[in-house]
């Protein structure tokens, strides 16, 4: 009787060709790739409608803080001032707005699906440029707020 092998037997790839449960790397749907490198890449990968309502959710961004500067962070675009603004962003069947504070909101989200710190919404309803504009705004105070806090503490380390 020969001997059986003792190795082990190889786990079949996913379906999406290789392991990771069928997740892109692109940072974007609809191509399969190197993630984005910038936000200019993001966006071209994105199909329509979805990529027309990202780029307005980023002019209603852009608009309540010029200041921002704007990078692919996590594999989707982001504004930072001070600290995250806002992330924005388009998977297969939505878009999404990253890192918000839902509870001052609550009302105003009432119509969208929405999680801890997410709104998603269909590629042809993108939320108010008003609403968009208010959370920014808000997280912009926030985070000045910190920041100034982080300064007097840093202040107050310094004297003697």
């Amino acid at each position: 009787m020969p001997a059986r092998s003792r190795t082990r037997k190889r786990s079949r790839p996913a379906a999406s060709g290789g392991r990771g449960g069928g997740r892109r790397a692109s940072g974007a749907p609809g191509r399969k790739g190197a993630p984005a490198r910038t936000v200019g890449d993001y966006l071209a990968r994105v199909p329509d409608p979805a990529r027309s309502t990202l780029q307005a959710v980023r002019r209603a961004i852009q608009a309540a803080a010029p200041e921002a500067t704007e990078a692919i962070s996590y594999g989707l675009p982001m504004f930072r001032h001070q600290g995250l603004l806002l992330g924005y962003g388009a998977a297969a069947n939505h878009c999404a707005l990253y890192g918000t504070t839902l509870a001052a909101y609550r009302k105003d989200v009432e119509g969208y699906d929405t999680s801890k710190g997410t709104i998603r919404f269909p590629p042809d309803r993108p939320p108010p440029a008003a609403l968009v504009r208010k959370i920014v705004r808000a997280h912009l105070a926030a985070n000045e707020a910190r920041a100034r806090l982080r300064a007097e503490r840093r202040r107050k380390a310094q004297r003697p």
